[in-house]
């Protein structure tokens, strides 16, 4: 799967906040076809970083949802700032 067709916007909630500032994972929402593997692989071509974890789940309005932690040496925030969300 193409790298910019698997990502489609990160996500800013409450919960996504607290989990950025927390457990360092960031909440992106992704195409429904693509498999953890697909994720991860364009997380980490994109913004350069190390990705250790990606869960996934399909939402009550039937989008997909993928949960991705960083590695400690990259912290999420710093991509959120990247992103504009803080």
């Amino acid at each position: 799967m193409e790298t910019y067709k698997v990502i489609k916007h990160p996500l800013s909630t409450e919960k996504s906040i607290r989990m950025m500032e927390s457990e360092n994972k960031l909440l992106f929402v992704v195409d429904k076809k693509a498999t953890k593997l697909d994720i991860k692989k364009a997380i980490e071509e994109v913004f350069k970083v190390k990705v250790v974890d990606v869960k996934t789940l399909i939402a009550v309005t039937g989008e997909k949802r993928a949960y991705v932690r960083f590695s400690p040496e990259t912290p999420a925030i710093d991509i959120a700032t990247q992103l504009g969300m803080m």
